[in-house]
């Protein structure tokens, strides 16, 4: 994240911080004198390819300098919101847009003002979420990360970076998906992601914030185990993104014993206890949890009456009973 933070202190933050905390004696950035001869830092790679360049004025005019833990901090807080939302916005709009199925809308688990419903959750989440996520990224600024830019003849090829990755977040967030549904756990912290047993694109971050932290800690925890190229670190942080809206869409593109793709995801909103990896569907088949969507599954099943009653089974057994509140086909209000 230290790339990312760098370009948004050239584009944003040196001046920003310039402004609401001056130097003493410096009213204004107009008013610093910026012949003072006081190094600039370096640049990162991509201002440098796209020519961004530190104004001195603003760089040296803050009680806070780049350098400042405080600052970097409330930085990596305000990048992590608002680069979060922006690709939730973006990701989730375009899937609801060109990929989720509107008819879903009249499905009978799918609740009253549900989209509304979703984005609300997310929106209110989002701030601790990322409050909770910074300190991560704050950690790999000060450098305790093996994120590198420079390779070595040690550092493992980006190939098999990747696929560590993979392995890595997918074990980790099975167990802690799990973990979530143990019934001391779940009722307080992950029953809010399950009131949307018909999900859409927009329920994809609808957690409790704690929750959504806890899921995604082996991503976090990846760089500071394993050596990563900070770029492919940011890609991931993007992919990762839009992932988690794909298995939300309930667009289903192939029935894949190996991925843990949107159908197994469907199948974990419908029926609770199944399906609970990230990205393949291995640990759950160690540990019991898997159950493969099938073609019927592909070709609309789970919309059917067996469907919805093993559904309303399974919100009896694991919840105690229903609080949901529904739409019929015509639109209207039912419990």
């Amino acid at each position: 994240m230290d790339i990312v933070l760098s370009v948004c202190d050239t584009l944003l933050f040196d001046r920003a911080y310039a402004a609401v905390l001056p130097c003493p004696g410096a009213n204004s950035l107009s008013t610093f004198n910026s012949t003072t001869p006081k190094p600039l830092p370096p640049l990162d790679v991509v201002s440098e390819y796209f020519g961004f360049l530190p104004d001195p004025a603003a760089v040296h005019g803050s009680i806070l300098g780049r350098e400042d833990v405080r600052r970097q901090f409330t930085s990596l807080f305000l990048m992590t919101w608002s680069l979060g939302f922006t690709l939730y916005a973006t990701f989730a709009t375009l899937s609801y847009i060109f990929m989720f199925d509107k008819s879903l809308t009249r499905h009978p688990k799918f609740l009253m003002h549900q989209v509304y419903m979703e984005i609300k959750t997310s929106l209110l989440s989002m701030p601790l979420m990322a409050l909770l996520t910074a300190p991560f990224f704050l950690a790999e600024v000060q450098g305790y990360s093996q994120l590198y830019l420079t390779s070595t003849e040690k550092t493992p090829h980006i190939a098999v970076q990747v696929i560590l990755f993979l392995l890595w977040s997918d074990f980790g967030v099975y167990w802690i998906h799990r973990g979530l549904h143990h019934p001391v756990v779940y009722k307080y912290i992950h029953k809010p992601h399950h009131k949307w047993i018909v999900p859409s694109p927009f329920a994809s971050i609808a957690f409790h914030p704690v929750d959504g932290w806890m899921q995604s800690l082996p991503y976090h925890l990846f760089p500071f185990l394993f050596p990563m190229h900070k770029l492919l670190y940011l890609g991931f942080f993007t992919a990762v993104q839009l992932w988690t809206v794909c298995i939300h869409d309930n667009f289903f593109v192939v029935d894949s014993a190996v991925v843990n793709g949107t159908a197994c995801h469907t199948i974990h909103h419908l029926y609770f206890n199944y399906n609970y990896g990230q990205f393949f569907t291995l640990w759950d088949r160690l540990g019991g949890s898997y159950r493969r969507p099938g073609t019927n599954m592909m070709h609309g099943e789970w919309k059917g009456k067996d469907a919805i009653k093993e559904t309303e089974r399974m919100v009896k057994e694991i919840e105690g009973g229903e609080s949901r509140e529904y739409v019929d086909q015509a639109g209207k209000k039912r419990q």
